[in-house]
């Protein structure tokens, strides 16, 4: 999953780069509302916004407006003072999906960032199931046939893009926007190793990762 942080604290916000990148997220962050309008305006990929209402610049308030005012459907967790109440009511009636009020537990957040992205993506329950293969997006472990398979972060987040979107093409542009933070280079080549890798751990009986030349890829089950 991708993810922008918008927190102007940057002891909080490296406690939450740390978490959340440790429970495999790639995750982005800016310290002013007004970079966090512009991050949001230039890239579609995110999955969820995490927004301070307090930021220099631009109020998050402000910045949750505009992010609905233009259409946008992306999960909003807002991150507010615990006494700001007219605050957290003014966020959810502007839009936001779900509030936490500071100091929090790292723990729920991220149970709280899962259950929007689910909800972000139409799903109700942490585990995607495509034929014999399921992975628990809580756990993020992926078994086949009730037996693990090993697969590498990288891999487990190219799994996760491509369960996502079963049955339909995603390309490799949109995989290395949705697998990479600001700064990281992976080139389309480096994707088709990864690719490479996770086809022949799961490609066992009606699994396959189709090929559409110069487009992308599709997970797909294979008809009986």
């Amino acid at each position: 999953m991708r993810i922008l942080i918008a927190e102007d604290d940057q002891v909080l916000a490296d406690g939450l780069l740390r978490a959340l990148r440790g429970a495999g997220a790639a995750v982005d962050h800016v310290a002013s509302g007004s970079e966090a309008d512009a991050a949001l305006m230039t890239n579609t990929e995110f999955d969820l916004l995490i927004l301070d209402l307090g930021l220099p610049k631009m109020h998050g308030l402000d910045v949750l407006k505009k992010l609905r005012g233009r259409g946008s459907s992306l999960p909003v967790l807002i991150l507010t003072a615990a006494d700001s109440v007219e605050e957290r009511v003014k966020g959810l009636d502007y839009g936001a999906d779900d509030y936490m009020a500071k100091p929090f537990s790292l723990q729920e957040l991220e149970a709280r960032v899962r259950a929007l992205v689910r909800r972000g993506m139409g799903a109700s329950s942490s585990t995607i199931k495509h034929g014999p293969l399921i992975y628990d997006q809580a756990g993020r472990v992926a078994t086949i046939d009730g037996k693990m398979v090993e697969l590498s972060a990288r891999e487990l987040g190219l799994l996760e893009v491509l369960l996502q979107r079963a049955g339909r093409l995603v390309s490799k542009d949109q995989l290395v926007e949705r697998l990479c933070e600001w700064g990281e280079e992976v080139s389309n080549n480096a994707i088709e190793v990864y690719i490479h890798r996770l086809r022949k751990k799961i490609e066992k009986g009606p699994i396959r990762i189709a090929t559409v030349r110069g487009l992308g890829y599709c997970l797909e089950k294979i008809p009986n």
